[in-house]
């Protein structure tokens, strides 16, 4: 579980899909209301308190973005802090859930982004975009057809780890190496 302030109300908790297993929880455990989803959501509110020293009480709006095959992003935003504090401790929670169409992978070597290009290219994607930032690859698919999501996300687990990162922030500040048709540019001068 990674945890990131985003401003003085709003916290991103990062959870991938082992962070969940370990909890005994899957994502489709979200949509119940079960008291393991209720003790990991409690567990994530004390964990960004004592890590921001921030004093969670009152409503808090839950955004939760599935990311396929990597985990679940969270955005918690707390509301204004009223003068009335709730004595009996309950947190008033209002969750939507969006699914997610990008995939998004970080390679420490480019030796991993050639033979990862390789292996796509064989299933017959030739798509994606690619990036870097602090001396890592990053290999960004967007808009696949959600049977092939599964199987490009595990391929692409083979070489890599599911960026804690958005792409939003490696357009920012990252370099963009290929832009568009990552995988058949990468193919065709790394043969």
């Amino acid at each position: 579980m990674r945890l990131e302030r985003l401003n003085y109300n709003k916290i991103k908790i990062f959870l991938t899909l082992d962070d969940l297993f370990d909890r005994g929880l899957t994502k489709e455990d979200i949509w119940k209301d079960s008291l393991k989803w209720h003790q990991l959501f409690h567990d994530m509110l004390e964990e960004a308190s004592e890590t921001f020293d921030v004093d969670i009480q009152g409503s808090i709006a839950v955004e939760i973005f599935s990311m396929q095959a990597q985990g679940m992003v969270m955005i918690l935003t707390m509301g204004e802090q009223q003068d009335e504090v709730f004595a009996d401790g309950f947190i008033d929670m209002q969750v939507t859930l969006e699914g997610n169409t990008e995939i998004l992978f970080e390679m420490d070597d480019f030796e991993h982004v050639i033979s990862l290009a390789k292996r796509l290219a064989i299933i017959g994607f030739f798509g994606g975009s690619l990036y870097s930032l602090n001396n890592s690859y990053f290999l960004l698919i967007e808009n696949v057809c959600q049977d092939s999501q599964v199987q490009i996300a595990a391929i692409m687990a083979e070489f890599g780890i599911p960026s804690f990162i958005s792409k939003y922030i490696l357009m920012e500040y990252g370099k963009t190496i290929i832009e568009e048709q990552a995988v058949t540019k990468i193919m065709t001068y790394f043969k």
